[in-house]
């Protein structure tokens, strides 16, 4: 039997009633007396008759109870997250490559001394505050000693660990005080962001000190090119801690970095609260690579009892001094001193010797 075509009065009317339910056909029907096929086959016949863009278009006298008008979308296009991409990848690579080996240009004439700081836990009830103390006064008092440390300012206990709040007579807030202190006792060459920092996350209250007191703050680890007054340039690679470990020699990490391939005169790193110290030379260049793991002012551990390690702290300080009058195969390069009060007295011998040299000159 042939089908009667429908009249633009049917067509019509299965428009409006589609319209009414934002182009929705299936709705249109459950919400009406017609079949989902009849009005689909009436929706498609009001397309070929009246334009495809019958549903969406602006219709007069169109007998929706309201008309909904088109809201803006919150979501980007495609274009703009796009652009917004290159933007954040521009300053990200920036950002990143600047950090790759800081510049440093050093004013002081002369050798100078790098104390190379250990973990403090500063509000720890087993920290040696009182050695914190002498040496924070060394670096203030010496000409040409320039401070440094490798992270885990206080314990900052966070998550499941802040129930060991309950086993230190610091409070979390006091914590953040004495941190303060210690980063405004001096200016830093570095600072370091150890894990227990970076528990904090994007709200790490050390880089806010940091920038306070002008002072380089990085997380994890840090490359610097210290360039002196003669043109000598000497690289220090320091980090919370290096990969590698071993049970034979605790200055494993730093000393494999440097054989693996970072020719920097000073790697320096910390975290596991024992000391390390080797020497290597690059047989390519001669240049003298010092390797250190220093301990933690931290001298009282309950979980190193815990664990049963053996006490292996043999210095949380040491100073290393660099007269950049002398090449990078010469040992008089770089000198490493553990204990910071001699290397203070050596350092300031060290440099009137330099001074009185320069004079003669």
């Amino acid at each position: 039997m042939a089908q009667h075509p429908r009249t633009d009065e049917q067509l019509w009317t299965a428009v409006h009633l589609v319209r009414r339910f934002r182009g929705n056909v299936s709705n249109a029907s459950r919400n009406s007396t017609l079949p989902l096929s009849t009005l689909t086959h009436q929706v498609r016949d009001a397309k070929k008759r009246f334009g495809y863009d019958v549903l969406t278009r602006p219709l007069e006298n169109d007998p929706s109870d309201f008309t909904l008008p088109v809201l803006p979308d919150d979501t980007p296009s495609a274009e703009e997250l796009l652009a917004s991409r290159r933007t954040a990848y521009a300053r990200k690579r920036t950002a990143v490559e600047a950090r790759q080996l800081v510049p440093i240009t050093v004013h002081l004439d002369g050798p100078v001394g790098i104390m190379h700081g250990g973990d403090p836990h500063l509000d720890d009830d087993g920290t040696d505050v009182a050695l914190i103390e002498r040496h924070v006064a060394l670096v203030q008092a010496t000409p040409g000693l320039l401070g440094a440390n490798v992270g885990d300012y206080s314990n900052n206990w966070v998550g499941r660990l802040a129930h060991l709040y309950g086993q230190q007579s610091t409070s979390a807030k006091e914590a953040l005080v004495l941190v303060e202190w210690f980063i405004r006792s001096m200016r830093w060459l570095y600072l370091i962001g150890g894990n227990h920092d970076c528990w904090s996350g994007d709200g790490d209250p050390v880089a806010w000190f940091a920038r306070q007191s002008n002072s380089l703050y990085t997380q994890h680890g840090v490359r610097l090119a210290l360039s002196f007054p003669n043109g000598k340039v000497v690289r220090v690679n320091a980090r919370h801690d290096f990969k590698g470990h071993s049970q034979w020699n605790t200055a494993h990490g730093p000393a494999k970095a440097a054989t693996m391939g970072w020719r920097d005169h000073i790697l320096a790193c910390g975290h596991t609260h024992v000391s390390g110290y080797q020497v290597l030379k690059d047989p390519a260049t001669g240049l003298i690579s010092h390797a250190l793991r220093v301990s933690s002012y931290k001298k009282a551990d309950r979980y190193a009892d815990k664990l049963g390690l053996p006490n292996q702290d043999i210095f949380c300080a040491p100073v290393t001094i660099l007269d950049p009058r002398w090449p990078d195969d010469d040992p008089r390069l770089v000198t490493v001193i553990f204990d910071p009060e001699s290397a203070a007295e050596y350092l300031t011998w060290l440099r009137e010797k330099a001074a009185r040299g320069s004079r003669k000159r």
